[in-house]
């Protein structure tokens, strides 16, 4: 695919004319020059500093509608003077950027978040950002349910990371393991682009691709089912704790220690961003199209399936640790081997 698009979102800051008056003193002079070397740090507000620049990261996912939304409408403005949104294609990229400090603020999978935070990666989980935007789509109409795809194959992105994770738990759950062929695709595009080609018949697919898919193969003549919803899922398999708290955004130790008085404010502009994000999923759509490189009305038919939120994580412990218990039963090394010690939630 492309490379990264960026939103930018730039200071109107103007410079001060420093040329001394008639009577001006020595003191007066020096005191203006430190007050106007300290203008671009300096919030417009009562918020306290704000950063010269931040950028947030995103998967090929619902979640980024919100961030690349927030960015493109100035709801940042804040938070920093300069704002940036950066997509990042796989999870060893994420992972990468996290690791060597490029990624400070980065939406994630809760069991990629439980994961590296239990390795020592360091980081917080800030708020959940969507309850669950997977889907299984298919060319068959019949397939309705889990127990519909015994015997049969299923395409599933990202190896061995959330998507596959959450669909073994569902095996396992119906007595089903062994009993369907997973197949992998590099990322959820790959895989839309197989089952576009009539290469495979079904696929594990998250918002927005299920939605491209769908629109793509109509325009195409040919017909994609959403076969079923994996979050409605996930309501039978843990009625005690319906809500799957997905993916939601992580911010570094480095980002909390440097940057305490911010946090506040990012996530109070991504809750408002959410709120606007689903009321009008068509202006979000126009928003963010470009930045994740889909066309408006995928976009737009994407939103309401994306389930998209701003809870803070900490208010959300118990789902998220039903979900990071399920995917241990199958996978314990994908959690860091253990449940995440509180310290994982701001």
């Amino acid at each position: 695919m492309a490379s990264d698009r960026v939103i930018k979102l730039g200071s109107n800051d103007k410079g001060t004319d420093m040329r001394p008056s008639i009577g001006v003193t020595r003191r007066t002079i020096c005191t203006t020059i430190a007050a106007t070397l300290a203008l671009p740090f300096l919030n417009r507000g009562a918020l306290g500093a704000s950063l010269d620049q931040l950028v947030l990261h995103g998967p090929p996912a619902g979640p980024s509608i919100t961030l690349a939304y927030a960015v493109g409408k100035g709801l940042l403005r804040d938070v920093a003077n300069k704002v940036e949104f950066k997509i990042w294609r796989t999870p060893d990229e994420m992972r990468a950027g996290l690791s060597s400090g490029s990624m400070q603020a980065v939406v994630m999978p809760t069991t990629a978040a439980a994961n590296l935070h239990t390795r020592g990666i360091g980081l917080k989980l800030a708020n959940i950002m969507t309850n669950g935007l997977l889907y299984i789509v298919s060319r068959d109409p019949g397939i309705r349910s889990i127990s519909d795809l015994d015997g049969r194959s299923i395409t599933v992105p990202f190896p061995n990371d959330t998507p596959e994770l959450i669909f073994d738990a569902a095996l396992a759950h119906h007595g089903m393991t062994g009993r369907v062929e997973i197949e992998r695709a590099g990322t959820p595009i790959e895989a839309m682009q197989m089952l576009l080609a009539g290469r495979i018949e079904t696929a594990l697919l998250p918002e927005p691709a299920v939605s491209a898919a769908i629109f793509r193969a109509k325009t195409g003549g040919v017909a994609l089912y959403r076969a079923i919803d994996m979050q409605i899922e996930w309501g039978e398999m843990n009625g005690k704790s319906p809500v799957m708290p997905q993916a939601g955004l992580a911010l570094t130790d480095v980002f909390l220690k440097a940057q305490p008085d911010r946090v506040e404010a990012l996530l109070a502009a991504l809750a408002k961003a959410t709120s606007e994000v689903n009321a009008d999923p068509a202006a979000a759509a126009s928003q963010a199209a470009s930045a994740l490189e889909l066309p408006w009305p995928v976009l737009e038919a994407s939103i309401p399936h994306s389930n998209l939120v701003a809870v803070p994580a900490r208010d959300l412990r118990d789902p998220i640790e039903t979900l990071l218990k399920a995917v241990a039963e199958t996978h314990p090394e994908m959690v860091g081997g253990r449940m995440p010690d509180p310290a994982l939630y701001l």
